[in-house]
């Protein structure tokens, strides 16, 4: 709202019945309740309402933020179906780097290193075990679809397998309405390090440099730093390339973060999901930028280059 406001660009918010009194339904030009009779995170998932309530104000876009449909391709599709314009990636785009399984499989059509991981796991035990093994323990559980720690478990041994990918399931159909999950391997010495991307519709794209995010308390970064300081250029030149080449690779546009592991050991980084959409960590590097990333996306809708 405030890079709207500072760009002359009126705001429309939306509200659940509990958030009638958040500060953001104020702070807008004007606010509706949306979804109606239903929980508050059932309520900003709402497609159909959020469109409805879109249309009735005639708006011109909608920025989904970094939560709830900020990586759903049906939301995107849906405001191209009604005429409005979704700041970020398309649909389609969406589809390939909002589902980590599918983002893995385009890194290494990049040339991108990945780390080993299995496909989405079927609901069959037995078959999950056998793929857990093919990979090796420690592994980590995560959800296909969505992030910030949610259905993510460490997995020891096979023991812990069944239990957990229940658990992981009911967290990631809660918290993004998807329960795929898939088993990646644990680095257990690892730092975690992201890139900021940000392209145009013209074919532009550029990075913004990197994040150090190691710092984390139940896989939820609690420290962003930029730069990395255990980074020598010509690493920080690749982690870079890397990011761009999956991005060149599937025309993304607007602003991403790529991010890879690092094992402390080797040296070595594998790329292990791209969030497409701001993240609220992005704020970090428009301090080392000077650039602000909201103010990019909205100027990326209205056709403006990357230069």
């Amino acid at each position: 709202m405030r890079a709207a406001n500072e760009m002359g660009i009126k705001t429309v918010a939306i509200y659940a019945n509990e958030d009638r009194f958040a500060l953001h339904r104020f702070k807008a030009d004007e606010s509706y309740r949306v979804g109606a009779g239903k929980k508050p995170i059932a309520a900003y998932l709402d497609i159909s309402d959020i469109i409805r309530i879109a249309k009735q104000a005639k708006v011109d876009a909608i920025h989904p933020g970094y939560g709830f449909l900020s990586e759903n391709p049906e939301f995107a599709e849906a405001c191209s179906a009604n005429g409005i314009l979704f700041i970020g990636p398309t649909p389609e785009v969406m589809r390939t780097l909002g589902n980590k399984v599918a983002a893995r499989n385009a890194a290494v059509a990049a040339g991108v290193p990945v780390m080993p991981a299995t496909a989405p796991l079927p609901h069959d035990i037995e078959a999950s075990k056998k793929l857990a093994a093919a990979v090796g323990y420690p592994l980590m559980l995560k959800a296909s679809w969505g992030g910030g720690g949610r259905g993510m478990r460490v997995i020891e041994s096979e023991a812990d397998l069944p239990s957990n990918i229940e658990i992981a399931r009911r967290e990631a159909a809660a918290a993004f309405g998807n329960d795929e999950v898939y088993l990646e391997k644990l680095v257990r010495r690892a730092r975690h390090v992201e890139v900021q991307i940000l392209g145009d519709r013209h074919g532009n794209l550029v990075h913004l440099f990197e994040r150090d995010c190691s710092v984390q308390r139940r896989n939820q970064k609690v420290v962003e730093r930029a730069p990395a300081p255990y980074l020598d250029e010509a690493t920080r030149a690749s982690l870079c390339e890397s990011a761009l080449k999956l991005g060149r690779a599937v025309n993304y546009t607007h602003a991403g973060t790529v991010e890879f592991l690092m094992d402390a050991d080797s040296g070595q980084f594998y790329f292990i999901e791209v969030n497409p959409r701001i993240q609220v960590e992005h704020t970090v590097t428009e301090q080392v930028t000077g650039i602000d990333i909201v103010k990019a996306q909205i100027r990326v809708c209205q056709g403006a280059t990357i230069g």
